[in-house]
């Protein structure tokens, strides 16, 4: 199995600036010939934590949000606003983007996403978030916005900010059920110099 497949977390070696990755460490020094030495998925301790659900399309009033929408930072705070949610330190949050519910057309999941742009990105790590995952495949707006970066929003988090990223979260049940905060639990696969790694994530209710 492919460790960036199905619901799973990129570790802080996934992308970097330069042969660079998280805290400085190059490729020169802690790339092995099979994995990195550091920051990869036996690295990546057990989340326990609060976790919440920002439910950008439902906010907008659709099921799902356009192709390639890029999710800004303003978003975020409509989200929150409209289901009467906060993010605060060391919170797990989650985007719904809608993409799961076009789930299991491939071709309609994995094309042109919509996904958080840099200035969400910025956002959420203001607040001092542990984790950001989402509902699609790559987390970020993708084609990205950003001419000379592919995924800008993947060398944001996780080279300069230090923030791991979850991606394919189904978060359907959840909303569905009204429930946008909970306590989270999630251990990924402790893979040796993983960039990625599978997990399956737990959402317990707070209030019932």
């Amino acid at each position: 199995m492919y460790t960036h497949c199905g619901t799973h977390v990129d570790t802080l070696s996934h992308y970097g600036y330069d042969g660079k990755i998280w805290n400085g460490f190059s490729e020169k020094e802690h790339l092995a010939s099979r994995h990195w030495t550091v920051c990869g998925a036996d690295k990546h301790p057990p989340i326990i934590s609060r976790g919440v659900v920002l439910d950008v399309a439902g906010a907008q009033g659709v099921d799902a949000l356009p192709d390639s929408y890029g999710i800004s930072d303003a978003d975020l705070r409509d989200a929150c606003k409209r289901q009467g949610s906060e993010v605060r330190v060391g919170d797990v949050v989650i985007i719904r983007t809608g993409k799961m519910t076009v789930w299991p057309d491939t071709q309609r999941f994995i094309q042109n996403e919509p996904g958080i742009d840099l200035s969400a990105a910025r956002y959420l790590a203001e607040c001092g978030v542990v984790t950001i995952g989402a509902d699609n495949i790559a987390l970020e707006q993708l084609p990205t916005a950003d001419p000379e970066n592919w995924q800008v929003v993947h060398c944001y988090l996780l080279a300069e900010a230090g923030i791991p990223v979850m991606e394919m979260v189904n978060v359907e049940e959840l909303v569905g059920e009204g429930i946008f905060e909970f306590a989270f639990l999630g251990a990924c696969l402790r893979l040796r110099g993983a960039t990625g790694s599978p997990m399956r994530p737990f959402a317990l209710p707070l209030k019932r």
